[in-house]
């Protein structure tokens, strides 16, 4: 695998018509600068708004994967961003002067072969890999979806598909070498559907721009002359359409014997494209599919900006410990007396942190609450929650380091058994929603086993110089 990142050195365009929109379209990839990566720019809105490819952005999964902000959206991205990944690209601008790329032939060869012809330009900066150092699941009970991460010194993808359907079977492939194996055997996988769907599709505003050149469609069940000549008027299809000896329609010939399994991996290949940075792993998945496979770049996604948070604040490793005081001290803005928080040893972005603050008789508080029997209020217990709470909300702000987390509300607060001089608190503390830059929080401390103090409570998160009114 690559080391450096690296653009195309020139740029290229093609034109066509967008398989679910069927609206023409002419796309540009244009070289980019270090450390930008994938973006989609619509030039034919206003302000040539920018929509950078990560899963953040995903807005519909409907038979495809489109990405939006606002009112600017882009249709059908996975074919483009396969072929992207698969050829190692880190920085690109995709101009598009329409809403959905040009189909082309089903598969991303199309732009596979006009990237290529672009050339590449390997830049100064290193790849920033995200290597996955332990097993990451996705599981949907319903349809029977699983996707695994594991950890891995290089990327292989193996999948499988079974739609207990015996025009289709079970198939399964795998890719164990990016580099010599995407642009020949997998990059010209077409996209695929069966008969059965193909009204369907029609009747939820679907494939407009669809054909028997741009998909292979896999009879599964019996269909008279008459229905094939309604549904070729419905879909607007100008090529008479048969149903063919191998159960293609049109006895159109598969460019794989396992090309659908194929197109699968490819489809994968661009959703993970989302996750936002190239990845080390072994990828193992069963009947995968756009939503299963956005659902799983997200959370991919989430530990990647973990892992650059920590690397960011955490300058020296420590086992068991996420962020140590010092990593604490360039989080938040509490100084002695009132920095109640020292380390974070577990650490889920926007779900859950763990933080440990140790309770000595040097308290300031000790001598006055209360003289003779030190207990530590528990107004400062539930503020060593909130502070741990904090952290957690890295990941929101880009500027973090000038907002400040100020309580607006706390609720159901209880206090099970005093602290004293010489426990340990265990802060334990939960995302339980998020409405823009409010906040609401679930906290727990901990003494041992023991649950010592409980509360809810409601956060807001505010420009440093912004002044706040008695909070």
């Amino acid at each position: 695998m690559l080391e450096q990142q690296r653009t195309i050195a020139n740029s290229v365009s093609m034109s066509g018509i967008g398989l679910h929109t069927g609206t023409s379209c002419t796309m540009t990839f244009k070289p980019s600068q270090e450390n930008t990566g994938i973006k989609f720019v619509r030039t034919d809105l206003g302000g040539s708004p920018e929509i950078p490819a990560t899963s953040d952005n995903v807005v519909d999964i409907s038979r495809g994967t489109t990405l939006g902000i606002g009112e600017a959206k882009v249709y059908t991205v996975e074919h483009v961003l396969a072929a992207i990944v698969g050829l190692q690209i880190d920085n690109i601008i995709i101009e598009l002067d329409g809403i959905e790329p040009p189909i082309g032939d089903g598969s991303a060869k199309p732009y596979v072969d006009i990237l290529l012809k672009a050339g590449f330009v390997q830049q100064n900066a290193p790849k920033d890999y995200l290597i996955i150092d332990e097993t990451v699941m996705y599981h949907d009970e319903n349809k029977q979806i699983d996707i695994v991460a594991l950890p891995l010194d290089g990327y292989r993808v193996t999948v499988m598909v079974d739609y207990q359907n015996p025009a289709l079977g079970s198939q399964h492939t795998g890719m164990f070498d990016l580099e010599k194996e995407f642009v020949n055997e997998f990059s010209s996988a077409r996209t695929f559907c069966f008969l059965s769907e193909v009204e369907s599709l029609a009747d939820q505003g679907l494939i407009k721009g669809g054909d028997i050149d741009n998909a292979v469609v896999i009879v599964d069940h019996k269909a008279s002359e008459d229905e094939l000549e309604k549904l070729r008027n419905k879909i607007g299809i100008k090529q008479k359409i048969t149903i063919g000896e191998n159960n293609i329609l049109n006895n159109k010939e598969l460019r794989y014997r396992n090309e659908p399994v194929r197109h699968k991996l490819l489809d994968l290949l661009g959703d993970l494209a989302l996750i936002g940075a190239p990845i080390k792993a072994q990828i193992l998945a069963a009947r995968p599919g756009h939503k299963a496979n956005v659902e799983f770049a997200k959370q991919v996604r989430k530990l990647y900006q973990q892992k650059k948070i920590v690397k960011k604040y955490q300058l020296v490793k420590k086992e068991g410990v996420v962020f140590d005081v010092n990593a604490i001290q360039k989080i938040l803005p509490h100084r002695y007396p009132f920095l109640l928080v020292d380390k974070i040893t577990h650490l889920e972005l926007d779900k859950k942190v763990i933080g440990v603050k140790s309770v000595t008789v040097n308290e300031p508080f000790f001598p006055g609450h209360f003289p003779g029997q030190p207990i530590m209020p528990g107004v400062l217990i539930i503020e060593a929650m909130a502070q741990t709470g904090g952290i957690m909300l890295l990941n929101s702000f880009t500027d973090f380091q000038d907002k400040l987390v100020y309580f607006m509300q706390i609720n159901n607060a209880k206090f099970r058994k005093p602290v004293v001089p010489g426990d340990t608190l265990y802060l334990e503390v939960e995302m339980t929603s998020r409405k823009s830059k409010i906040f609401n929080m679930k906290g727990r401390a901990f003494v041992n086993e023991n649950l010592v103090a409980e509360a809810e409570f409601m956060a807001g998160v505010v420009d440093k110089e912004q002044k706040s009114n008695g909070i």
